[in-house]
């Protein structure tokens, strides 16, 4: 029987692994290195001998693995072949075939932020809703899409890209997609922080934010929460671009509800408070009851996400 499966989610940094059972316990978890040298040609490799690794200790053989879901940093064809991932130094790069020719096990893959929507959706806080939207706020603005189940990756692997919705066309600054007033240039950890140096410079009111260096997006919500004005107005700007762009997606996609995760969310109930004006006043009357939470899993919403990927 095939009781087991292993969760994958690649980031740039490191490289979080998960061992489950098929009923969904993590048995164990553990992080290796992202292997960025010489074109990220060894962060295969590197995977696929963690995982053997484990299987050996624990005395598993391929018979025993449902199989290993990875989620990357990037567009995934429906096939299984990533198509350039800047942050890993990757091309065009065949993972599924790649990583199952190494370990002897099927291999599925989708997008990160997908493979955590997906595990949000399974175990998480999105458990027993069929159609969820995920945004994750961390460096960038990510997010997933599940309908009826299922991760929705779209005809080019980038459904879910909720980070370049445009939300100001005012804008003049260039996202790192190469547009301008994209949401992940506000909603981010450094689009906060941008936001907060802007109105920094444009006050003519003191803020406790001028003292704080480096000032962090935790910084911004903290001095937020407890009661400075310039911080609290960017707080409120920021979570109002959010709202819009939540209801922009709720008018398309119209989820049961939408979670919030990503290390901006662990600034928790603020975020969720201020982003309601901007999804109000945007949002189609039918999707206006969608239900907005903060997501459960943190961390880990890869990994199971990626076993759920093999289960399905």
């Amino acid at each position: 029987m095939k009781d087991y499966g292993f969760g994958a989610d690649l980031g740039g940094t490191t490289v979080k692994l998960g061992l489950f059972r098929t009923s969904g316990e993590l048995l164990e978890k553990w992080e290796i290195p992202t292997a960025l040298a010489d074109g990220g040609r060894h962060i295969l490799p590197d995977i696929a001998a963690a995982i053997r690794e484990k299987m050996a200790d624990k005395g598993l053989g391929e018979e025993d693995v449902q199989g290993i879901g990875i989620g990357v940093p990037g567009a995934v064809r429906p096939d299984g072949v990533v198509d350039r991932c800047v942050n890993l130094g990757w091309g065009v790069v065949d993972v599924k075939g790649e990583l199952s020719a190494i370990t002897g096990v099927r291999v599925e893959v989708a997008n990160d932020a997908n493979i955590a929507a997906l595990g949000e959706a399974w175990m998480g806080a999105g458990k027993g809703f069929r159609d969820l939207v995920m945004v994750t706020l961390g460096t960038g603005v990510g997010g997933g899409i599940v309908l009826d189940g299922k991760i929705r990756n779209g005809a080019h692997g980038a459904a879910g890209e909720m980070g370049h919705i445009r939300v100001d066309e005012t804008e003049t600054e260039t996202c790192n997609c190469g547009n301008q007033g994209c949401l992940e240039q506000y909603a981010s950890a450094t689009g906060v922080v941008r936001m907060a140096r802007r109105a920094l410079a444009k006050a003519g009111q003191s803020s406790r934010m001028a003292s704080v260096d480096p000032l962090t997006a935790k910084d911004v919500f903290d001095l937020a929460k407890d009661g400075d004005p310039l911080a609290l107005s960017v707080v409120r700007d920021v979570c109002g671009r959010l709202g819009a762009a939540i209801a922009t997606v709720c008018d398309v996609v119209d989820p049961e509800v939408v979670l919030i995760g990503g290390g901006v969310s662990r600034a928790g109930q603020i975020i969720l408070d201020e982003l309601q004006e901007g999804f109000h006043k945007g949002v189609f009357h039918a999707c206006r009851n969608t239900e907005i939470r903060l997501a459960s899993l943190g961390n880990d919403a890869g990994i199971y996400g990626g076993v759920r990927l093999v289960l399905d």
